[in-house]
């Protein structure tokens, strides 16, 4: 029996399901706590790794996982690069996307203030982002494509996200892939060795879309890929078998 660990935990709105699929066909999942340590010999007992949230300790063991032969959902390289924002905006704009302006120092134009890396978040409200990103968009929205590599193809599924709640529109639901958007995001995948990643857009008042972020960790949630998750992960176990 195969077993796969998920840094994850077990009741994970998508991984958790994901991981029922998978027990299904014969599968043995192992949920890892986020957050703590953990042992070489731990992962050492998998076939497989996948990675749900970023902290030192996730990074140690997608390291220790490609060192030592266990395949992994994104390995080391891709979850350490695309934590990195300016490497990201660098590499959305390298393969063709529209990104938002960038300032080091507070600009008077509006603006979404950011640190340069996902592990690196401020400590509270008020701390001072490392970095200003130009605001782009009127819409109180963002796109997210997440794209999710099954071993075969690659699949997409692209939702509109509510960044502002109303009574009236739900916080997440789908929306059309946008094609020119779509192929690029497959690109990235492929430069970056990575099976897995959530793209956001803003949309400004002439239709045009920003990329303005990346995900190697993504959630899908709301994105119906129970199902694609689950045939990513088992055939995480069957290369070079």
């Amino acid at each position: 029996m195969d077993t796969i660990g998920v840094i994850c935990e077990p009741d994970d709105a998508v991984f958790g399901r994901a991981a029922e699929r998978l027990a299904a066909r014969g599968f043995d999942v192992e949920f890892l706590p986020p957050g703590e340590p953990i042992r070489p010999e731990d992962i050492d007992a998998l076939d497989a790794l996948a990675n749900r949230t970023i902290c030192r300790q996730s990074f140690d063991a997608l390291s220790y996982a490609d060192r030592n032969g266990v395949e992994t959902l994104n390995g080391f390289f891709p979850t350490t690069a695309l934590s990195c924002r300016l490497v990201v905006l660098n590499a959305l704009e390298r393969i063709g996307y529209r990104v938002p302006a960038i300032a080091f120092q507070k600009p008077d134009a509006d603006y979404v203030g950011k640190n340069r890396f996902r592990w690196d978040e401020p400590a509270g409200v008020d701390a001072d982002p490392e970095f200003y990103q130009q605001a782009v968009g009127t819409e109180p929205s963002i796109e997210r494509y997440y794209a999710l590599d099954d071993g075969i193809e690659t699949h997409l599924q692209a939702l509109t996200i509510r960044t502002k709640l109303t009574e009236r529109r739900p916080v997440l639901e789908e929306t059309s892939v946008r094609v020119q958007l779509a192929t690029r995001i497959r690109e990235l995948l492929d430069r970056f060795d990575a099976r897995a990643i959530g793209v956001d857009f803003v949309v400004d008042e002439h239709d045009e879309c920003y990329a303005v972020d990346i995900s190697p960790v993504p959630s899908f949630d709301g994105a119906g890929m129970e199902r694609r998750l689950a045939d990513s992960l088992a055939s995480l176990t069957t290369i070079g078998a």
